[in-house]
């Protein structure tokens, strides 16, 4: 329920302000709708071992730099 707590609004007001409340709420139905089927965290994102390489990189000139940074 809503009510006019301050002011007098115009009908035209009160109708932009009922519209607006109205899509806010259809669009949160339909987001949560929508997040059941589909989740909003991708599986394994905060697996450290996705951004960890296959092998070690090999010894030489900036080696170290390689250690770290993904290629």
């Amino acid at each position: 329920m809503i009510k006019v707590v301050r002011g007098n609004p115009t009908p035209e007001e009160l109708a932009a302000a009922l519209a607006v409340v109205q899509a806010r709420a259809a669009a949160s139905a339909e987001a949560a709708a929508a997040g059941a089927a589909l989740s909003p965290i991708p599986e394994g994102w905060s697996d450290p071992a996705r951004i960890a390489r296959a092998s070690r990189p090999q010894p030489g000139p900036r080696s170290w730099a390689r250690s770290y940074w993904p290629a």
